[in-house]
């Protein structure tokens, strides 16, 4: 699928969903092909709140925070995912002039994952052997369901959860399943779409901004990431070993992020490999 574009519309709640929109479809109506995958921490912190179940993250030994995924919290993701945050995005797209058809990794087997075992993690300040978890990593994405809805001309907005190995679902990171779908689809671009310019040399300071960030092709990230920058260093790490020609961590909240990005804004991730070639 030569051309295609993955968009990830990040979660967080200063991102602009409207503004994304627009420039997808925009981009859409100009003959490019678009899969936009999103997910929603702040919808999901929100509802959990208001159901009266508080939202817990757990960081792994390598400094990778995640979402403690219970059944309580998989329960809350799905309905504020499914019920709240796509129907949104595939409104808003529909109102800019283009056809979008709502996926979860669950339909039509879009999104297969491993789930993941026992492990040791820090919950609430303390390391703890978690069991009752219940997310994945993704191991496989059905490229010719995306390829059908692509060539209909639609686009397809697609989240979390996953399907697992015994048939139940499992939260995936939203970043990390971006990349794999661009990676599944052979897409020329994937663009991860955060709340701040691209990734900062100093976290605290949004002029800095790296126009250009080298990944090493396996081991830590660099020093001074943190949060959730920390896992879209991950997923576009494991786009570009995919062969994935070109990751862009870019500014949700400005006006057209998305053709900005591509246009130089943002910061662009390459490894070693890329940057010798």
């Amino acid at each position: 699928m030569s051309g295609t574009l993955v968009v990830k519309c990040g979660g967080h709640a200063a991102v602009d969903p409207v503004a994304v929109c627009l420039d997808v479809a925009e981009l859409v109506l100009a003959g490019r092909r678009v899969v936009l995958v999103h997910g929603g921490s702040a919808d999901i912190d929100g509802l959990a709140r208001r159901l009266g179940t508080e939202p817990r993250r757990m960081v792994a030994p390598d400094g990778v925070s995640t979402r403690y995924t219970d059944d309580a919290a998989l329960e809350v993701l799905q309905l504020a995912l499914g019920g709240a945050v796509k129907p949104r995005l595939v409104a808003e797209l529909g109102r800019a002039g283009v056809s979008a058809v709502g996926l979860t990794g669950l339909d039509g087997g879009l999104l297969t994952a491993r789930r993941k075992g026992v492990r040791r993690a820090v919950v609430d300040g303390r390391t703890v052997v978690v069991r009752d978890d219940h997310s994945g990593r993704i191991t496989g994405v059905n490229r010719e369901l995306l390829r059908l809805l692509l060539e209909a001309g639609h686009v397809p907005v697609v989240s979390p959860p996953a399907l697992a190995e015994d048939g139940r679902p499992v939260n995936t990171d939203a970043d990390r399943a971006a990349a794999a779908v661009a990676a599944g689809i052979g897409a020329t671009a994937l663009v991860l779409l955060t709340g701040a310019p691209g990734v900062l040399a100093d976290p605290d300071d949004e002029r800095s901004t790296r126009p250009v960030l080298e990944l090493a092709e396996g081991g830590g990230l660099p020093g001074g990431v943190r949060g959730g920058m920390a896992v879209k260093l991950v997923a576009a790490r494991e786009a570009l070993t995919a062969g994935v020609p070109a990751v862009i961590v870019a500014d949700g909240r400005r006006g057209r992020p998305v053709s900005a990005a591509l246009g130089g804004a943002g910061t662009r991730l390459v490894t070693p490999a890329r940057v010798a070639g």
